[in-house]
C-alpha cells in the first residue's frame, strides 16, 4: 500500500467533510452573517478583540495543536499498530472532533462568549455549573504544570537522535531551542507593535515577519541559552521563567502577543505541514509499521476504550472547547467564520495526526527509533521528509524538534488566559486586580508541581504531576463528553432541529460511554492511591452531570439565560 496516496486520500476526505459536513452545520445551526458577535459587542482591545477568519484561523491552530496530536497517534501505533490509530484520527476528526469544536464555539458565542461551563450552568443548574468550573480550571492547571515541564526539559536536555542510514547519532542541544523559542516571542511582540500602529497590509505582515521565524530558527543554535539549575528538577529555572513569562502573555492585550505569536505560530506548523506532506509525497516510502498488532496492548490495556483515549488531539479533544468558548469566541468577527475557525481548524489538527502517524508508519520495528521518545520520532520523520525538497538534514530534523516544542510552547499562554477568564467568570471580579489575582492563583500550584518531586508507585523519582499523568486522556475526554452534554441540553431546550440534536447526540453518548469505562478500567488497575482517588472522583462527577442532564431532558427544565462577559 502506497503511504502517500492513502495520505492523498484522506486530505481529499478531510476537505469533503470541510465543504459539504461543515456546511450542513452552518445551515443547522443558522449562523448569521448580520449578528453581531461578542467581539464587536464587548470590544475592549484586551480580551475582546475581532479579527479577519484567517488571521484567526492560524492563531485557533496553534492554541489547540500542541503536542497532543503528535504523542497520542505515536503512542497509540506503538501500541495496536497504525491502521486502528488512522481509523480513529480520520472518523473522530470528521464526525466527533470537528462538529465538537464547531459547536463549542457557535454555543460560545450565542452565550455572549462565556466558557463551556456557562452553558452547562444556562441549561442545567447552578450546582452542576459550579462543579464543572472548578474541574476545567483543575484541568487547565494540569495541562499548564505538564506543558512547561515538557518544554523546560526540553531547553536543557541535550538529545542524541538517531538517524537512519547515519552511523552517528544527530545532537540537538536544547539550549539553541530555547534561544530559538525566544527570538520567535520576540519577532511576536514586534509583529503586534508594527500592526498596531503601522497598519500595513496583511500579505506585506506575512512576506516579512514568517521569515523571520525561519532566521529564528537558524540563529538559536548560534546564540544557545544554558539556564540549567543545580540538583534533581535541571529544568527548575527554565519552568518557572516559563510561568512568569505566561502570567504575563494572559494579561497582555490580545493585539500584542496572542495574535501575532498565533499568526506566526499557525504559519510555522502550515509550513511543517506542507514541507512534510511534500517530501512524503516526492519520497513516497513502504509502510514498514506493522498494520494491527493485538486487540490487548503489552501493557495490559485493550483496544476499546483505550485507544480513543490515547489519542485525544487530532480526533476529538476536550481542550479544544476551552479554547473555542475562551480566546477564539472572544474574537471571531463574522458567525460563518466559526465553519473555517471551528471546524476547519479541527480538520487541520487531523491532518498534523496523520503525519504524525506517518513517522511510525515509515519506521521497521527493528529501528534504532523504535522506544524513543514521540518528539524524536516526529523530529526525525519531519526532517527525513524534509530532507527530500534539499534541506540539510541537519537543520530538517532541528526545524522537527522545534515545531514539536512550538506546538506545545504556543498552547501555555493560551491555558493561563482561559484559566484568568474562568477565575473571573466563576468570581464575577470583572476589573484588572481581578485578572491579576485569578492569573496569580491560576500559576501558583503549576509553580510548586514543577519544583516538586514526588515517588510513583514503582519508587522512581518523578515530577510531582506524573503521579496522575495517566488520566491526562481520561480528563481531557470527559470534558469533551461533558461539552457535548451542555451542547445536547441547549440544543434540546432551544428546539434546534432534530438532525442537529442526533448530530450530536451520538458523539455525546460515545465519548461518555468511552470515558466512564476507561475510568472503571483503571481504577481497577490503579496501585498508586493518589492515582486510584482521583479516577473515582472523576468517574463519580461524570456519572452526576450525566443523571442530572437526563433528569432535565425529561422535566424539559431550564435555569435560564448566563450573564454575559462585560467589557
Amino acid at each position: 500500500m502506497s503511504l502517500a496516496l492513502l495520505l492523498l486520500g484522506c486530505l481529499g476526505v478531510f476537505a469533503l467533510a470541510h465543504r459539504l459536513y461543515g456546511r450542513l452545520l452552518v445551515a443547522l445551526f443558522g449562523l448569521d452573517p448580520a449578528a453581531k458577535t461578542p467581539a464587536h459587542c464587548h470590544r475592549d482591545g484586551q480580551d475582546f478583540e475581532p479579527v479577519p477568519r484567517f488571521y484567526l484561523l492560524s492563531q485557533h491552530f496553534s492554541a489547540i495543536s500542541a503536542a497532543g496530536p503528535i504523542v497520542g497517534p505515536i503512542v497509540a501505533a506503538s501500541l495496536f499498530g497504525w491502521q486502528p490509530a488512522f481509523w480513529w484520527i480520520v472518523i473522530g476528526c470528521v464526525f466527533l472532533g470537528a462538529m465538537h469544536d464547531f459547536g463549542a464555539l457557535v454555543a460560545s458565542v450565542r452565550h455572549g462568549a462565556g466558557s463551556v461551563a456557562q452553558v452547562l450552568r444556562a441549561h442545567l443548574n447552578p450546582r452542576s455549573y459550579r462543579v464543572f468550573t472548578l474541574y476545567i480550571w483543575l484541568a487547565l492547571i494540569y495541562v499548564i504544570v505538564a506543558f512547561t515541564d515538557v518544554t523546560a526539559r526540553a531547553f536543557v536536555e541535550a538529545l542524541e537522535v538517531p538517524v537512519p542510514g547515519q552511523e552517528q547519532p544527530l545532537p540537538i542541544a536544547g539550549a539553541g531551542v530555547a534561544a530559538s523559542s525566544m527570538l520567535y516571542l520576540g519577532i511576536s511582540l514586534l509583529m503586534g507593535v508594527v500592526v498596531r500602529w503601522l497598519r500595513p497590509p496583511l500579505w506585506l505582515t506575512t512576506l516579512v515577519f514568517v521569515p523571520l521565524v525561519g532566521v529564528a530558527i537558524w540563529l538559536g543554535p548560534e546564540l544557545p541559552i544554558d539556564w540549567r539549575a543545580d540538583g534533581p528538577v535541571p529544568s527548575k529555572y527554565w519552568a518557572l521563567g516559563i510561568l512568569a513569562y505566561c502570567g504575563i502573555a494572559s494579561v497582555l492585550p490580545m493585539w500584542l502577543l496572542l495574535q501575532p505569536r498565533g499568526y506566526l505560530g499557525g504559519f510555522f506548523l502550515y509550513a511543517t505541514l506542507g514541507g512534510g506532506l511534500l517530501g512524503l509525497l516526492l519520497l513516497d516510502p513502504p509502510i514498514a509499521w506493522p498494520a494491527f498488532t493485538a486487540w490487548t496492548a503489552a501493557n495490559g490495556q485493550p483496544l476499546l476504550p483505550f485507544l480513543c483515549i490515547t489519542i485525544a488531539c487530532g480526533a476529538v479533544s476536550g481542550f479544544h472547547g476551552l479554547v473555542c468558548s475562551g480566546t477564539t469566541s472572544k474574537q471571531l468577527d463574522r458567525e460563518p467564520d466559526a465553519h473555517l475557525v471551528g471546524y476547519g481548524g479541527m480538520l487541520l489538527e487531523g491532518v498534523v495526526a496523520l503525519l504524525a502517524l506517518a513517522t511510525v508508519m515509515v519506521l521497521r520495528p527493528g529501528s534504532p527509533l523504535v522506544g524513543a521518545g514521540p518528539d524524536k520520532v516526529f523530529g526525525v520523520g519531519i526532517g527525513t521528509f524534509l530532507h527530500q525538497l534539499g534541506v540539510p538534514l541537519a537543520f530538517a530534523v532541528t526545524f522537527g524538534m522545534l515545531a514539536f516544542a512550538t506546538f506545545v510552547y504556543d498552547t501555555l499562554d493560551v491555558c493561563t488566559r482561559l484559566a484568568r477568564y474562568l477565575f473571573r467568570e466563576f468570581t464575577g471580579w470583572q476589573s484588572r486586580a481581578g485578572d491579576a489575582i485569578g492569573t496569580v492563583v491560576s500559576l501558583a500550584l503549576p509553580a510548586w508541581f514543577v519544583a516538586a518531586t514526588a515517588t510513583d508507585a514503582t519508587g522512581r523519582v518523578v515530577p510531582a504531576y506524573q503521579v496522575i499523568w495517566p488520566l491526562f486522556g481520561s480528563t481531557n475526554q470527559l470534558l469533551a463528553g461533558l461539552t457535548l452534554v451542555g451542547l445536547s441540553l441547549w440544543l434540546a431546550h432551544t428546539q434546534k432541529p432534530r438532525l442537529l440534536r442526533w448530530l450530536v447526540g451520538v458523539p455525546m453518548v460515545w465519548m461518555m460511554g468511552i470515558t466512564t469505562s476507561a475510568l472503571v478500567l483503571q481504577i481497577q488497575a490503579a496501585r498508586d492511591p493518589v492515582l486510584r482517588t482521583v479516577a473515582v472522583v472523576l468517574l463519580g462527577l461524570a456519572l452526576w452531570i450525566t443523571g442530572e442532564a437526563l433528569w432535565s431532558l425529561r422535566s424539559r427544565r431550564r435555569v435560564g439565560p448566563p450573564p454575559v462577559p462585560s467589557s
